[in-house]
């Protein structure tokens, strides 16, 4: 059965983190869906419930082997189950990794326009972020990497976090490319530390690449169900490091921080999405991009507004240059004057500060009503300015 995704779910009064605003107020930030998971994933948590007992919970073989099964079957990288680890959530384990592979005070390599937690997983750790920002080609707007500055910047640092398929700019880097960053940091001694969290959420017909199934030397990757099923709530994610001493550094880390331990439902969940929720998966991605095609029009008939192509992930980058440099104004101008809440570019750093993030998982009407949101609050910024 196809899954109904023009279905509207309140969760409001859920204590969810995206939901938690005035009530007339319309969130299209944080990253996570508003549609109920796949019927699969909610039976598998549903035995689980009725069990009745919700203690201590091991780690069986099942969940590596259904994690490097769906790697191996859907993204033709054939992972050995030994090489998968368990963790908390991406973010603790690249915090965790941040610790474990650098030194207070040593630089770490960014990409920005790029995930802002990146930049508090550094900081927080006593870390230096060093960036080595993306470049947009003055012809076609795409983003492209600046080989020769990260080049230089590989020069000075033991770790590079990448984001791939690349989150807010929606691009999804080819071999090549991810062959040339290999290069670059075996040359420069870096370990790669690749989040691979929007992996699955990709345009029908397009195909993310993993970096370590090009590059496996000195690499870890960080994955999880959680955007592409919307799981996050439950705390659960891998990370797969083909070296065995490599691995074995970034387990221990793991156990140190307390990040390696599941709770009751993670397990079930995972190895139920990697196993059973294929169907739903690519339904998703066919009605998400179909949302992100529709807002493309619509966004592009704004006035001073332009729609970044984007073939990955549900989150739209919205180019508001020829508004303003100053995305955090803006957001707060929209949300102030018709409730629409969307992320600002700027806490993305690199030329984020002229740019909005839309997140586009959910309801078409859900959609149509931030688009008009969108349309009035821009249409009232023109007028102030």
């Amino acid at each position: 059965m196809t899954p109904d995704f023009d279905a509207p779910i309140d969760r409001r009064g859920t204590h969810s983190l995206k939901w938690d605003v005035g009530a007339d107020e319309l969130p299209m930030w944080v990253a996570d869906m508003d549609f109920a998971a796949a019927a699969p994933i909610r039976q598998a948590l549903q035995r689980r419930l009725d069990n009745g007992v919700f203690g201590y919970t091991m780690v069986p073989d099942e969940y590596a082997a259904a994690v490097a099964g769906w790697w191996t079957r859907r993204h033709g990288w054939a992972v050995d189950p030994a090489w998968v680890g368990l963790t908390t959530g991406v973010v603790p384990a690249i915090s965790s990794i941040v610790r474990t592979l650098t030194q207070p005070g040593e630089p770490v390599v960014v990409a920005p326009p790029v995930y802002n937690i990146f930049f508090n997983s550094i900081v927080n750790s006593g870390r230096i972020v060093l960036p080595s920002p993306l470049r947009r080609d003055p012809d076609t707007d795409a983003y492209e990497i600046d080989w020769d500055d990260l080049d230089a910047k590989l020069a000075q640092t033991r770790l590079l976090i990448w984001c791939n398929p690349h989150n807010p700019v929606g691009r999804i880097w080819s071999a090549d490319e991810l062959a040339r960053v290999g290069e670059l940091a075996a040359t420069h001694g870096v370990t790669v530390l690749s989040d691979e969290i929007h992996c699955d959420v990709v345009a029908p017909g397009h195909a993310y690449v993993p970096y370590a199934s090009i590059a496996p030397a000195n690499s870890i990757t960080c994955v999880a169900p959680t955007k592409a099923f919307n799981l996050a709530g439950l705390q659960t994610a891998s990370v797969i490091v083909p070296d065995a001493e490599l691995r074995a550094a970034v387990m221990r880390g793991l156990n140190r921080d307390e990040v390696a331990e599941p709770n009751a439902f993670a397990i079930d969940a995972t190895i139920a999405a990697f196993t059973h929720g294929e169907p739903w998966l690519d339904a998703a991605r066919a009605y998400i991009q179909a949302n992100k095609h529709h807002a493309v029009d619509v966004i592009d008939a704004i006035p001073g507004l332009r729609a970044a192509e984007s073939l990955a992930t549900y989150l739209l980058w919205i180019d508001a240059t020829a508004l303003t440099d100053d995305s955090v104004a803006l957001c707060a101008h929209l949300r102030a004057t018709t409730g629409l809440y969307v992320s600002d570019g700027a806490e993305y750093g690199g030329d984020g500060a002229g740019f909005l993030r839309m997140n586009l998982a959910c309801p078409r009407a859900r959609v149509d009503d931030g688009l008009d949101r969108l349309r009035r609050g821009i249409a009232t910024w023109n007028t102030k300015a």
